[in-house]
């Protein structure tokens, strides 16, 4: 098994890739700032395993000189092995004193493992792998840097007794709810406004422009509700929101679509707002209920106290997520 290293998308496409490998695009390599490609070759000329390396568009993080391995893939132990070994190397060449993945560069793009699966089936969006790659990484001495968590709520009709009191703080403070409008793309400079000041507090929060912003968010336009977008104002100034979605994986798989997901909630870090992301929970989900949907995830949450506590009063813990380091030896 050797490991091949490319540099652009042009070099990536002209390996030939085993079957039993997941598709990569190429032109993600270039698109999203990867460094290096690295490509795990059997003696038959076929790529058994992958992963990009960033060093230079990276988050912050301690200390630490941060490199990421992300796109990864791998088809079998072996081919893993050497892969994520040459990671390593090249990341302690490059000067990176820890290793985190898997991680397509920033949090705003795929990261971390599926790592306990439970019973339910994968929903719209929801990052995927095979049981055996976080195992891999695993082997190799990396260990969990960062835990997430999805909830499932089966009972969108439940009540929350803090609801009350925290509406009336909210009205004594000026802000009121709306439904997003119609055209999404009108509401993206506030929502955009709030994520860029609120997820700056976030874990390995990485900024990016407005234009690349949207960008991400435009293929899903077609497919929102508006309904289930939230927008918070106060005075006309935008100070939080709610994405949410239908499980479009419920419809793919000849099901009625009868579960929603609420992808992001960002609030403005106000002392006279805080609860506000808890009334947009429960504004959504009242929504939710009353358009005919049934159940609620509460999808890819960081494991803190603030999701924890928004999430158990509603939901129980389906599918969990690591994100992984390793300190890498000068």
């Amino acid at each position: 098994m050797r490991v091949t290293e490319c540099s652009n998308a042009s070099e990536i496409d002209a390996l030939v890739q085993a079957a039993s490998l997941p598709r990569f695009k190429p032109a993600d390599f270039d698109a999203q700032y990867a460094d290096v490609h690295l490509c795990a070759v059997s003696a038959g000329g076929g790529v058994q395993a992958r992963c990009s390396l960033w060093w230079n568009h990276v988050p912050a993080y301690e200390q630490h000189r941060l490199g990421v391995i992300g796109h990864y893939s791998a088809a079998g132990d072996e081919a893993a092995t050497a892969v994520l070994a040459a990671a390593q190397e090249r990341l302690r060449l490059a000067g990176c004193t820890l290793a985190v993945g898997p991680m397509n560069g920033n949090t705003w793009r795929s990261y971390r493992f599926v790592t306990e699966r439970g019973e339910q089936p994968p929903f719209f969006l929801e990052p995927m792998n095979p049981p055996e790659w976080p195992l891999q990484f695993e082997r190799e001495g990396f260990s969990s840097l960062a835990s997430y968590f999805s909830a499932l709520n089966s009972d969108l009709s439940r009540p929350d007794p803090r609801i009350p009191a925290i509406e009336k703080r909210m009205a004594d403070a000026g802000v009121a709810i709306r439904s997003a409008r119609a055209d999404l793309r009108r509401e993206m400079e506030k929502i955009y406004g709030v994520s860029q000041v609120s997820f700056r507090q976030n874990f390995l929060y990485t900024e990016i422009p407005e234009a690349e912003f949207v960008a991400m968010y435009q293929p899903l336009f077609s497919l929102v509700r508006p309904e289930l977008v939230l927008i918070a104002e106060r005075a006309s100034e935008c100070v939080g929101y709610l994405f949410a979605i239908p499980d479009l994986a419920q419809k793919a798989r000849d099901l009625d679509v009868d579960t929603f997901i609420i992808k992001t909630v960002s609030i403005l870090p106000r002392p006279e707002i805080r609860g506000l992301g808890t009334l947009l929970v429960a504004r959504a989900q009242q929504l939710g209920h009353e358009m005919g949907f049934r159940h609620c995830i509460h999808a890819l949450m960081f494991e803190d106290n603030i999701s924890l506590n928004i999430s158990r009063h509603y939901a129980a813990i389906m599918r969990k997520y690591t994100l992984y380091s390793k300190a890498l030896a000068k």
